[in-house]
């Protein structure tokens, strides 16, 4: 898919990952860029960049009116990224059940009601894209890390099942699956999984340039950083081997 004259949707634009992502797509001469987030004010700084391209929209992907709303919002839409996710540290059998299944639902479930409200958007302006911010994490269970390995393994077997389904559609499919990157949700978990200080790790915007790249290529898997580079290429060889790895990052 070219990025050029496309109209992008990013959920969870307003920092990290995502805020990247919006500049990224800009530059690449995307047409608009509907930024979202739970609450439109902390996407200020990121509408600033262009305010004539960017659009700020409210999207809470845990709440079904709110994605209803958004893709009555934003009825051009051709490429949609699903970037918004959320990670609550703890063991599984000791951390309050009701964070897991905050990050199931955000993570996994709201990527699903996200692909639901706007997959048919995207068909009705003649096809486009879909990419799914997945993680290296999806590939390993590392125990500290609570429900989200789960939800991000969840998320890849979501993307390669709705891949065979939209591809009929014009629909193309991507996963992204980022190693550490120099975020706040980076940082919020590192005092729970120390190991994560001593690892490399991206900038937000060398993955979205990557991302950006993975898509204009046709990539159905996008390993955005060198870290990445180095567990998918390990995975596909000893995928044991890399559970082993991940799960040995306590």
């Amino acid at each position: 898919m070219h990025i050029h004259d496309a109209v992008v949707l990013v959920t969870g634009a307003n920092r990290g990952i995502g805020s990247a992502l919006v500049t990224a797509f800009l530059e690449r001469g995307a047409a608009r860029v509907h930024a979202t987030a739970r609450d439109p004010e902390t996407l200020a700084a990121v509408t600033a960049r262009d305010p004539e391209r960017v659009l700020p929209l409210a999207l809470d992907v845990t709440d079904p009116d709110s994605v209803a709303a958004a893709a009555l919002a934003a009825p051009d839409v051709t490429l949609l990224v699903n970037n918004a996710g959320v990670a609550l540290m703890g063991h599984l059998l000791e951390m309050d059940l009701g964070a897991v299944e905050t990050v199931m639902n955000t993570n996994w479930l709201g990527t699903l009601r996200a692909l639901r409200a706007f997959v048919p958007v995207i068909e009705r302006n003649g096809g486009g894209a879909v990419v799914n911010v997945v993680s290296i994490g999806a590939f390993g269970g590392t125990p500290s890390m609570g429900g989200y390995p789960a939800s991000k393994a969840a998320l890849n077997s979501l993307t390669q099942a709705v891949r065979p389904d939209l591809a009929p559609r014009g629909i193309t499919v991507h996963a992204v699956y980022p190693g550490p990157v120099d975020t706040d949700m980076l940082r919020l978990s590192t005092p729970a999984l120390p190991a994560l200080g001593d690892m490399p790790r991206a900038t937000p915007a060398d993955v979205a340039r990557a991302v950006v790249d993975g898509v204009e290529a046709g990539a159905e898997d996008i390993f955005p950083d060198p870290f990445a580079e180095q567990i998918g290429e390990a995975w596909r060889r000893d995928p044991k081997g890399v559970e082993r790895q991940l799960v040995g990052l306590e």
